[in-house]
């Protein structure tokens, strides 16, 4: 099966952007990726050995945290593995620099055309 390793990700599996693995679960097939690439663990593990919560994990099209069995999930040769890190934005604080460009974004002159539209 392939795992398609995001951007950020790369430096730790040698730049490739899939790694074909053998396995018959999601949990055996990440289990692979991390033994031939190491430091790649402890950016999708907890110190617990849990798949850390910013990082998602796609079965084909599905997430695998709302599959019945998540990673224990049987997978074959023609699945593939998708690993999404989550992105946050913004500052966190009311008046920040994001909070300001979101209020100019949307009291400008485009807000306003967008509020008169069909009232011509």
């Amino acid at each position: 099966m392939k795992i398609h390793i995001p951007t950020p990700l790369r430096v730790y599996t040698d730049k490739q952007d899939t790694v074909g693995v053998e396995a018959s679960t999601v949990g055996e097939a990440l289990d692979v990726l991390t033994s031939r690439h190491p430091d790649l663990r402890k950016h999708l593990y907890s110190d617990e050995g849990k798949l850390r919560a910013f990082v998602n994990v796609y079965l084909n099209d599905e997430d695998i945290r709302y599959l019945p069995e998540r990673e224990a999930t049987r997978v074959n040769g023609k699945d593939e593995l998708s690993i999404i890190p989550s992105i946050a934005g913004g500052t966190g604080r009311t008046g920040g620099r994001a909070s300001r460009i979101a209020k100019l974004k949307l009291s400008g002159p485009i807000a306003g055309r967008e509020r008169n539209l069909g009232r011509s």
